[in-house]
């Protein structure tokens, strides 16, 4: 798998800027990509400019006892007056450019030219080497990394404000034309690559990637699809059909993760794009419909929806290298990581049981860590020989990598609709009055054991981040792409077994003839061995997932917190092998949900209390206002350099803190 990284905001490093008015001339100044904080009149009166009343009032009484009282203006952004000083300012020096030209003729056009040549290349110059980081500022989200540029991406428009962070000049015919005609969706467009790798750097365009609706849309059914694998596991909790959940999970899971990856690494907005979803959905639909007899009747059409999927995506990726022969190395490469496997699928259709295991096995791990292995040769290390490093390095000089927020954000809202399905699997009907007994109070622990997680996941693991797992190094994003597997996965088995236990009548308050008639054929009277294995089990593994997921990532280290991250870390996974091992407690479905439901719910109490300062109130704030804490990061940046870099000018080269967090000699920081 690439690793998806993103750029981030830099807009106040100073850049050369024209003025947009006026025509054909142009006026040298620098501008920050902020808003302009103050200028001079004609008349050398200085005219500071403030964004609200009360920046005024605060503005006026610095700048009282800074500069001579009435030596300056003080303005409103906006305000009438700003917009009056601007234009008298600016006809002053609209009236001496038409001077200058009127007197010096062809030398003024030719020194017009020369600025406007020096202005463009000293812009591309900046952006390529000295900070060629613009984007949305999520180095405050993500983690700031060092081997981040921005591209200009094809499908953006003009600039939208007279001072762009691109350095381009606002064009008001091309906006009025804009206003005036649409836009079309053309049956085929030719693919272009969102962000590639090349040479240990990130390019990527400058905008974020937002998520399609129809990604929404594959989200939801894909939810179904995995909730039918974890009923038909729960119904017979075998070994075998624990075996055969894993199958089929992880093949449904190449489905979304392939869908997720294409609409990642390419931007085709396109019908064909459509028509490929919805291909791909439909091989999804028929292979879900045979899933419940696979390993006895229907293994040959599972598996053929499951390479008709998978074979279309390797088409798709020959297309693209064919389309785009930047890629093409990386695409004909992952295209042979899926060819190989169907290869293994092919031939475990012609074996019969057990030794059809041998074929279906290799073939998963190929599917699971096709794109992992592919780093190996677009990533060759020191140790592997000269002439494979050099055939590397020259095949696989460009590959793409995926967005950081579109894939986040995609993999957020997929376990927010897990979380989702759990509830689902809670609910049942009531058959009486007043139906508050053992099973509504199951329901209830359920749902607040689904509310924990997602708790935990979200708002405990995903706070105070310093470097996310993806922009941290390839390796922790690997580990964070792993993970996510056998926590779903896991996840989805213990809630499918939550939901029998729920409406099981073992334990005392739970009368059988409360339930809706249509639940009573359902309700268990006896809780198996293996069905309580697989909810602890599963419950067990996807929290222990979920601590993996969490020391991927570099939080900030808060100064006198009570627990430190991996003492929390520590005593979570303590508490999921405490989970793990509770069906050997021979417990009742009420006590053994209750029991797991209060584990839970000790880990995050663990998380919010272990989190917290010494000496700090964790019920209320007494200051009535939200605390602000101090964080600290490593650094390899010296004082003596910092304050150097600070007084040269405050700005840190970008190719020095990339050679610094390579380990070489250089800053890993910024002033």
């Amino acid at each position: 798998m690439s690793t998806p990284q993103t750029l981030v905001d830099g807009g106040a490093t100073p850049a050369t800027r024209h003025s947009p008015a006026g025509g054909n001339h142009h006026h040298h100044f620098h501008h920050t990509g902020r808003r302009l904080r103050h200028f001079l009149r004609p008349d050398g009166r200085k005219v500071h400019i403030a964004g609200s009343p009360d920046e005024a009032n605060l503005l006026r009484k610095t700048l009282s006892t800074t500069e001579k009282e009435g030596g300056f203006d003080l303005v409103i952004h906006g305000s009438p007056e700003h917009i009056e000083a601007l234009r008298h300012t600016h006809q002053h020096h609209e009236d001496h450019h038409r001077q200058l030209k009127e007197e010096h003729g062809d030398l003024a056009d030719e020194f017009e030219r020369v600025i406007r040549e020096l202005d463009a290349l000293s812009n591309e110059l900046h952006m390529i080497s000295e900070h060629a980081v613009q984007l949305d500022a999520n180095f405050s989200k993500y983690g700031y990394s060092a081997h981040l540029r921005t591209k200009e991406s094809p499908s953006s428009s003009s600039a939208p404000s007279l001072y762009d962070s691109d350095g381009q000049t606002f064009d008001k015919d091309q906006w009025h034309a804009e206003r005036k005609l649409g836009t079309t969706m053309r049956f085929y467009q030719k693919p272009i690559v969102r962000q590639y790798f090349h040479k240990g750097l990130l390019w990527r365009a400058r905008e974020a990637q937002e998520v399609a609706s129809y990604e929404l849309f594959i989200d939801l059914f894909y939810v179904g699809i995995i909730a039918i694998t974890g009923d038909n596991a729960a119904e017979h909790p075998t070994g075998e059909s624990l075996l055969r959940f894993i199958i089929t999970f992880v093949m449904g899971w190449k489905f979304w993760s392939d869908i997720a990856v294409l609409i990642s690494w390419f931007d085709s907005d396109d019908v064909l794009r459509r028509f490929s979803v919805l291909f791909i959905l439909t091989c999804l639909l028929g292979f879900t419909t045979n899933m419940a007899a696979a390993f006895e009747h229907t293994y040959t059409p599972l598996v053929a929806f499951y390479l008709a999927e998978r074979l279309y995506i390797a088409i798709a990726l020959f297309w693209n290298a064919y389309q785009i022969p930047m890629v093409r190395g990386s695409m004909v490469g992952n295209g042979m990581t899926i060819i190989v496997p169907a290869a293994l699928w092919i031939a475990s259709i012609h074996v019969e049981e057990p030794a059809r295991q041998g074929l279906i096995w290799p073939a998963m791990a190929l599917d699971i860590f096709g794109q992992s292995i592919m780093i190996m040769f677009q990533r060759p290390h020191s140790w592997m020989p000269e002439k494979f490093t050099a055939w590397a390095k020259r095949t696989f000089e460009f590959f793409p990598g995926a967005n950081i927020e579109h894939r986040i954000e995609r993999t957020g809202a997929f376990v927010t609709l897990v979380f989702g399905s759990c509830v689902l699997g809670l609910l049942y009907q009531s058959a009486v009055g007043f139906g508050i007994n053992a099973f509504f109070g199951k329901a209830v622990l359920g749902l607040i054991q689904a509310f924990t997680f997602n708790w935990i996941y979200f708002e405990i693991d995903s706070f105070n981040l310093h470097t996310h797992a993806i922009r941290r190094h390839v390796a922790s994003a690997l580990v964070w792409f792993s993970a996510h597997l056998p926590f779903i996965m896991a996840f989805v088995l213990s809630s499918s077994a939550l939901a029998v236990l729920v409406r099981a009548h073992d334990c005392p308050d739970a009368p059988v003839d409360s339930l809706y008639e249509t639940f009573i054929p359902r309700s268990e009277e006896h809780i198996s061995p293996g069905l309580k294995w697989f909810y602890c089990g599963g419950l067990g593994i996807s929290l222990f997932c979920m601590s993996i997921i969490a020391a991927s990532h570099t939080h900030k280290k808060i100064p006198h917190q009570r627990l430190g991250k991996n003492k929390r870390l520590a005593i979570r996974t303590l508490i999921s092998i405490v989970i793990l091992l509770l069906p050997l407690a021979h417990l009742n479905s009420l006590e053994l949900i209750a029991t797991t439901t209060g584990l839970v719910v000790c880990v995050l109490g663990l998380e919010l209390f272990g989190a917290s300062c010494v000496g700090d109130n964790i019920l209320w704030d007494r200051n009535c206002g939200r605390n602000k804490c101090r964080y600290d990061a490593k650094c390899s940046v010296g004082r003596e350099e910092l304050e150097k870099c600070k007084k040269e000018g405050g700005v840190l080269n970008v190719e020095e803190i990339a050679k610094g967090e390579r380990g070489e000699k250089g800053c890993v920081g910024t002033v």
